[in-house]
């Protein structure tokens, strides 16, 4: 067969080829389960019907076009994954804005080199960073309201249990905070109102899931005792950052959900067995989304009725299912689920929260209302908070809503969204299965195995039901090939109308997870720095100066385009050297570098900020010193020589 009859054949089949391999994955998905001791319900997932959809009559007619010239509609903030920073996207556009370093180093900023950094990031005795990693998976903004407020977002780094809090009019990270006797802290989401006055309806806390457990202390003496392992559910004050207390539960946690009364924080678990090897993991056929009742714990914190773990001050309740099996008296209550939930998402109207199953088709509809009344001892059994179990198809991850009564659901085995109606899922649970089923609205295959999604809005009571983002962890043939590595897919999907559509392919640095979707109009941004923001700040070119104490060497030195203050200074071989550097520039845009040669020194400077960076001056010679950020006709004449003397 010659080049072009190979050409013919891959072109005539490439239809065929995708449902090859579609048939392929699904295969493997229902072998997965069958291997998990589940079966999978027959007629769930349809690619045919699915593909179909995508260009039925009533599908979403949004444009993903965003001319030049012209600003996207929403802000997207999305976990950067292993490399510990959050990225700034345009929505509908996909265009990159900006790249937020938080857990990692990062060389345009100076983030980790800079000594404000630092201080933020942590540093051991001897001035170097505690953690030089970091791993982001989950972000989420603060509240008024019940929407969006355009203050803050937080964000976690699973690898070393740190929340790092981001201000939204610069876009940067402000505070870490590291939590006590935590590993792998995972899901996070700060409380839409105050739990405890219902006057404040602005965040408050942050509450920070962990899934795995570890020995308490993990002092390195019980790791062989499996009594002395389990989890943590954290609670961090949003404008302090410090912990206000913990809770001791069973099961590992994975995602966190909050009400929109402020009264219940919640979390899905698996392994409830505490299990260390996975097939241990799935012994169970049932797990729980646990439930925290946060006026009731902080009135035991209150009380002294909680303990410390190790060196650690954090109080620490006993949120365990056999310590809270009083109704009246519990922190905590265990709704049921089927084994290894992924997941757990707040309806907008505040009513529901939703688990999905991912080893069971099907995901778990549970009514707050019976929540509430169950820790007022007026539901007979908690499990009867459940009001629907709809069947969704293979490997249910996560669900996002439109504001119009619709949910949507990943399918990672089927590499499907689904769209589903919750008022008619409930419905036909209550029939116990004699009504008519037809809650699924609509299937739409991704590209593929999808894990997080999120809608434009979709986690507050303003969600408007027009963009739907959908991060998928295996893009295959999606894009150029660049190695071994893969970048990931994330699809953007118009969810206007009756039917879903997708309407745009764009490629992922690896491994981003969640994601927020926020109309522009809520976060309000500034463009140039106070100086009066800055002790250190210097007010002008001519303060610019050299000061000396013993062996330390302090450089006063102001920037503006396009030179820098000080043409030149002088330090002695092995000098402690601290340049504090001012960009004197008042105008949007104009943000100056400062690098040194050989040095491995290199930040940046927004308009009327300060930073400083502290070294030690370990080689001879003159050391060129220049702008590294393009600022000016005369950019490349923007210099200064550092000059080490023997």
């Amino acid at each position: 067969m010659d080049t072009k009859e190979i050409e013919a054949g891959v072109n005539e089949n490439e239809s065929s080829t995708n449902q090859g391999r579609r048939k392929f994955l699904g295969t493997t998905a229902v072998l997965g389960l069958a291997g998990a001791g589940l079966t999978a319900t027959a007629g769930l997932s349809s690619s045919s019907a699915a593909e179909g959809s995508a260009s039925a009559s009533g599908a979403g007619t949004l444009s993903d076009v965003v001319k030049p010239g012209q600003l996207d509609d929403y802000y997207g903030l999305w976990s950067g994954g292993h490399s510990g920073e959050v990225r700034v996207y345009g929505v509908p556009s996909g265009r990159t804005l900006k790249r937020i370093p938080v857990f990692n180093r990062d060389f345009l900023t100076g983030w980790g080199q800079t000594n404000e950094s630092k201080k933020i990031l942590g540093t051991k005795p001897d001035g170097s960073m505690k953690y030089d990693s970091g791993d982001t998976h989950h972000v989420h903004g603060s509240y008024k309201d019940g929407t969006y407020d355009g203050k803050y977002a937080w964000v976690n780094d699973k690898l070393n249990s740190r929340l790092a809090r981001i201000r939204l009019d610069t876009m940067e990270c402000d505070k870490i905070t590291e939590l006590p006797n935590v590993q792998g802290f995972h899901g996070i989401f700060p409380d839409k109102r105050d739990p405890v006055k219902s006057e404040v309806n602005t965040t408050t806390r942050v509450f920070c899931g962990c899934e795995f457990h570890i020995p308490q202390p993990n002092d390195g003496r019980d790791e062989e005792d499996p009594k002395k392992y389990y989890t943590i559910f954290t609670c961090v004050d949003s404008e302090t950052m410090e912990v206000r207390w913990q809770c001791k539960i069973d099961g590992n946690m994975d995602l966190v959900a909050t009400s929109y009364d402020g009264k219940l924080a919640a979390s899905n678990q698996y392994n409830t067995e505490n299990g260390v090897h996975y097939e241990d993991m799935m012994a169970v056929e049932r797990d729980a989304c646990v439930f925290f009742n946060v006026a009731r714990i902080e009135e035991a914190v209150k009380n002294g009725k909680s303990f410390k773990i190790g060196a650690s001050n954090v109080p620490v309740v006993d949120g365990t299912k056999a310590a809270n099996a009083d109704p009246k008296t519990a922190l905590t209550a265990y709704v049921s689920v089927p084994k290894n939930p992924h997941g757990v998402n707040a309806s907008p109207d505040g009513k529901y929260f939703i688990c999905s199953g991912k080893l069971s088709p099907t995901a778990t509809v549970i009514d707050l209302a019976k929540v509430l009344e169950w820790f007022d001892g007026k539901l007979a059994k908690l499990d009867d908070a459940i009001v629907a179990e709809p069947e969704l198809g293979l490997g249910p991850l996560h669900t996002a809503f439109d504001g119009r009564g619709n949910a949507f659901t990943t399918l990672f085995l089927d590499s499907q969204v689904v769209k589903w109606n919750i008022d008619k899922a409930i419905k036909f649970y209550a029939s116990q299965g004699k009504g008519e089923k037809n809650y699924v609205v609509d299937r739409l295959d991704v590209s593929y195995q999808p894990g997080h999604l999120n809608a434009s809005m979709s986690e507050t009571r303003e969600a408007d039901g027009k963009w739907l983002g959908v991060g998928n962890k295996f893009s295959k043939d999606r894009f150029l090939p660049v190695g071994p590595l893969h970048a990931e897919t994330e699809q953007l999907v118009d969810i206007s109308g009756e039917k879903m559509r997708l309407a745009a392919d764009h490629a992922a640095y690896s491994e981003p997870h969640d994601f927020i979707i926020v109309r522009r109009d809520i976060i309000h941004t500034r463009q140039v720095y106070d100086l009066d923001e800055f002790p250190n700040a210097i007010k002008a070119m001519k303060d610019s100066r050299v000061e000396r104490n013993g062996k330390k060497v302090t450089i006063h030195i102001a920037g503006q385009a396009p030179a820098f203050a000080l043409r030149e200074f002088k330090v002695k071989h092995g000098d402690e050297v601290t340049i504090i550097y001012t960009n004197l520039d008042k105008v949007e845009d104009l943000t100056h570098g400062f690098g040194i040669a050989n040095y491995g020194i290199n930040f940046i400077c927004n308009p009327l900020e300060t930073k400083s960076v502290t070294f030690t001056a370990d080689k001879k010679g003159v050391f060129w010193c220049y702008c590294t950020h393009f600022c000016h006709a005369l950019h490349l004449e923007m210099r200064s020589r550092m000059m080490v003397e023997a």
